[in-house]
């Protein structure tokens, strides 16, 4: 505690509670009147300055959480690459705050890269993903210099051999015939999956880009999925990745998966990079260089969604209806994904209700938290949703005509935003009809 937060009565919030502690921010506090705090802002002046909903992220909390990746990785393997997965969370503060800390880019779309170079990065630090890369994108990655374009099949070799001009650095994605332990949604590595190559069909492909006298392979990639708690299914795909043979580089992908609930017990970022040092230096060569691609973990639970109240129901069972909804938080229903919430005005209260906490959007389904235990919830509390920071802002949509909501970085007492709530204007300037 410091001498600033005894004297004004502010509390870390493991002092409050513990459990909570593990889901919400690093940075979180209780202040004197029991209102919850990111970076020392409290959450309703966070809603009555930027509105609701609203994305709120520990900006230190982030970068400690890439230190933490960049130096352990770095001390077990010099050498060695962290990217940013930034599917994860798309924003161009968060694109410059990595390159900032010293990560590579992990982009997978047009957009992404354009957000990437937007937030000044090196071109040469970016990788560009994705399985169905058109024409015009990897035009467009060729033209602005990107470092290394990671092949998913043979289809994109043919658009490559008519595109390169000069010599470009590739890996190959591999599909490695893992069935990761993780929602069907996020699953990438297994036998059905859409996702890069399989070993038999990857050799044919490797000999292709080996032939070829622009295409500089450098290695493969392997990625089994999002959201994995077991880490030794990380080491099974080093394993297979082994197979390939040997290369100057070994992307392995990212999935490290993170606490939504105080009952989740995630792996510890050094549990995860013990296991992939030791299967590296089991299967691949010394002198290989190793990549990883976190994404989720990294901004999971440094980021909130703040909410309002704006209906409580007594049908028979109790409705707590927000301002937001699945057009801001649709992993609810993509990856039926288990949030939790509090009434961030009042954190001191006993959670005494038990509430359906549902949103605004006209779906059965725009059900954000199952029986949610909650201080019993008023009009105009704000909600606090935990550990939102990884593809809430990525999957925000215009479901009901909904406005894709602020972004606030929040530091040291400084809330700032990095990207605006959308406008009506926003979304009628591309009706043309």
């Amino acid at each position: 505690m410091t001498a600033e937060q005894h004297l004004t009565g502010e509390r870390p919030l493991g002092s409050v509670s513990a459990a909570l502690a593990t889901v919400f921010p690093e940075s979180s506090t209780v202040t004197a009147d029991g209102t919850l705090a990111i970076g020392g802002v409290p959450a309703t002046e966070l809603a009555d300055r930027f509105g609701t909903p609203l994305y709120a992220y520990d900006e230190a909390g982030i970068r400690r959480q890439l230190r933490r990746y960049l130096d352990g990785f770095a001390a077990r393997r010099p050498g060695s690459k962290v990217l940013f997965a930034s599917k994860s969370f798309p924003a161009v503060a968060m694109y410059r705050l990595a390159a900032e800390e010293g990560a590579m880019i992990d982009v997978a779309g047009g957009g992404e890269l354009e957000f990437a170079l937007r937030a000044g990065v090196d071109p040469a630090h970016i990788y560009y993903h994705g399985n169905a890369k058109t024409t015009a994108e990897l035009a467009r990655a060729i033209e602005v210099g990107v470092g290394t374009i990671i092949v998913d099949n043979e289809d994109e070799l043919d658009r490559l051999e008519r595109l390169l001009t000069a010599p470009q650095q590739l890996l190959l994605r591999i599909r490695p015939g893992i069935e990761a332990a993780t929602h069907a949604s996020q699953a990438t590595g297994g036998d059905d999956s859409k996702f890069g190559l399989p070993l038999a069909q990857a050799h044919r492909a490797i000999e292709r880009m080996r032939a070829h006298p622009l295409m500089d392979l450098r290695g493969v990639h392997v990625h089994i999925g999002s959201q994995i708690l077991d880490v030794a299914q990380f080491g099974e795909a080093v394993e297979r990745v082994a197979q390939l043979g040997e290369f100057e580089v070994y992307d392995l992908g990212g999935g490290l998966g993170v606490a939504y609930t105080p009952a989740d017990r995630a792996p510890e970022i050094d549990d995860y990079l013990d296991t992939l040092i030791e299967a590296a230096n089991a299967h691949l060569p010394r002198s290989a260089t190793l990549l990883i691609e976190p994404g989720r973990s990294v901004v999971a639970r440094a980021g909130v969604t703040l909410y309002r109240v704006v209906s409580v129901k007594h049908t028979g069972r109790t409705f707590v209806a927000v301002d937001g909804g699945l057009a801001d938080e649709l992993d609810a229903a993509l990856a039926d994904q288990v949030f939790t919430p509090v009434v961030a005005n009042r954190m001191r209260d006993d959670a005494s209700l038990e509430a359906q906490l549902v949103g605004r959007q006209c779906e059965s389904g725009d059900l954000l938290v199952d029986r949610a235990q909650l201080a019993p919830a008023r009009v105009d509390d704000v909600i606090a949703l935990a550990a939102t920071g990884a593809y809430g802002y990525t999957f925000a949509n215009n479901y009901n005509g909904a406005r894709k909501p602020a972004v606030v970085f929040v530091r040291d007492g400084v809330a700032r935003e990095v990207v605006r709530r959308e406008t009506y204007d926003d979304m009628l300037a591309t009706q043309v009809g």
